[in-house]
């Protein structure tokens, strides 16, 4: 038996669109998910809104253009499925053809990450610098906006799925 094959970053992007392509309208029509991803955009802004106000925006650009760390490192691209990178399609997002940087993520960008709807590693990762930065009670929110936004995009990853499966065993 041959071991498991794993997909590029750059058949998982194909994934994505052909999904995309097959799936997008009806899966924008569909009620339960149209309003999965209007609660994620707004999930995603709560957390965005937290880490620019606690200033770890700040901090990951201070860290990536300084002093030469990141944790966008080369391969996290690797961790997202096509299902993933479909969801930030239907949040318009434009998947990357090729890295900015050769060293680092696809999706990092001269300003920052290019999708939306993010990795839980990518969510949710405090490198111990900014743990150490952050109060208890700082990171307590921080983290919490963070899981309500990865439970939102979880359930309508899994609201997906079930939809393109269900259509995809009725033919």
């Amino acid at each position: 038996m041959e071991p498991a094959r794993y997909l590029t970053i750059e058949e998982k992007i194909e994934q994505a669109r052909a999904l995309y392509d097959a799936w997008g309208e009806i899966l924008r029509r569909d009620g339960r998910i149209r309003d999965l991803l209007d609660q994620l955009e707004q999930r995603i802004l709560a957390t965005r809104q937290a880490m620019l106000t606690l200033r770890v925006v700040e901090a990951c650009r201070r860290c990536e253009e300084l002093e030469g760390g990141s944790c966008c490192g080369a391969g996290i691209e690797n961790r997202y499925d096509g299902y993933q990178l479909l969801i930030n399609l239907l949040l318009g997002v434009s998947l990357p053809d090729r890295n900015t940087y050769s060293d680092s993520c696809r999706f990092l960008q001269a300003d920052g990450c290019s999708l939306r709807a993010r990795h839980v590693l990518c969510v949710n990762y405090l490198c111990t610098k900014l743990e150490k930065a952050l109060s208890q009670d700082d990171r307590i929110a921080l983290q919490t906006l963070a899981g309500q936004e990865l439970d939102t995009g979880f359930a309508l990853n899994e609201a997906i799925r079930k939809k393109v499966g269900r259509a995809a065993a009725d033919r």
